[in-house]
């Protein structure tokens, strides 16, 4: 029987299935994580020597649609301009004829993504909740302050990495975020059905329907439960979001001020506010993160004093 020490390093001889054109980045078999239309695999960046992220988005999904395919390369190129410290960063992206997959590298955070690492940690406190929330907003200010603004469009407790040790929360899962220019909506279907907005469905919003999906998640991350877990199927999702019902988790929702902080970010895209004016929200009132204490940033907690 093999020691743990032992298969961790059968595993690191693992031969790469796949490199990258440089020959910089190896793919390993191991996946990480996979969703509609990609797959998230382990892999390796020989010149830092450091474990990344392979994304590979099968283009035999897009039927063939060769503008649909050069519109979202030239998306998930622009991703790589973002640098911000709660983004998953994008180092490299390419097409590959041959296997007709659009391939991009990002970063990985050791401890997974917070919808597990909330199941495996039951005992989390309000402020360490509020801390996250407070990463994933400055996360979504960047974005949609960005020019061109940037939409996630499929913000979710598993679109949102931690580094555990640190309690450092990032966005990731920006490959099929949409990109407009300042004073334009969106068009276009895609999201996880519990966390879109109702206008998602309507296929004509804005950056707001990112703070509807952040407080979808804020609530998961208070009850560990999915949003409208009591729907049998995506058709009943959908008839209650387009009528404004919100999902059972809520009545488990105990804290007022909790409560009502969600409530803001579910409200109609009109009266929802921006990443910037939540940030701000007395709901915050006197949590500071690490990075704040670094930069020395405690502006926004003395405006709520």
């Amino acid at each position: 029987m093999l020691s743990m020490g032992s298969e961790a390093e059968n595993r690191d001889r693992e031969p790469f299935v796949e490199v990258d054109p440089t020959g910089r980045y190896g793919r390993y078999g191991e996946l990480l994580g996979s969703g509609a239309v990609k797959k998230v695999y382990r892999a390796f960046d020989q010149e830092e020597g450091i474990e990344v992220a392979w994304n590979q988005v099968k283009l035999r999904n897009f039927s063939d649609d060769e503008t649909m395919i050069n519109r979202l390369y030239s998306e998930v190129r622009l991703l790589g301009s973002l640098k911000h410290k709660n983004i998953i960063a994008l180092y490299s992206v390419w097409r590959d004829e041959d296997r007709n997959t659009l391939n991009f590298i990002t970063e990985v955070c050791t401890s997974g993504n917070l919808k597990e690492y909330r199941k495996k940690h039951r005992q989390v406190s309000m402020t360490a909740l509020k801390k996250w929330s407070r990463q994933i907003l400055k996360g979504l200010d960047y974005l949609h302050t960005h020019d061109p603004c940037v939409i996630h469009r499929d913000l979710n407790c598993s679109n949102v990495f931690i580094n555990g040790n640190v309690g450092q929360v990032k966005i990731g899962d920006l490959g099929l975020a949409a990109t407009v220019g300042k004073n334009h909506s969106a068009h276009s279907l895609l999201g996880t059905p519990e966390f879109m907005a109702p206008e998602l469905y309507e296929e004509n919003y804005t950056e707001s329907i990112d703070i509807y999906s952040f407080g979808m998640c804020l609530l998961e991350m208070v009850t560990r439960e999915l949003p409208y877990s009591e729907c049998e199927n995506v058709v009943k999702i959908y008839k209650k979001v387009i009528s404004g019902v919100r999902p059972q988790a809520m009545n488990k929702v105990k804290d007022p001020e909790t409560k009502a902080f969600i409530e803001k970010c579910l409200a109609q895209p009109r009266a929802r506010p921006s990443a910037a004016e939540l940030l701000k929200d007395p709901f915050f009132h006197r949590i500071i993160d690490d990075d704040d204490e670094e930069n020395g940033d405690d502006s926004k907690v003395e405006a709520n004093r």
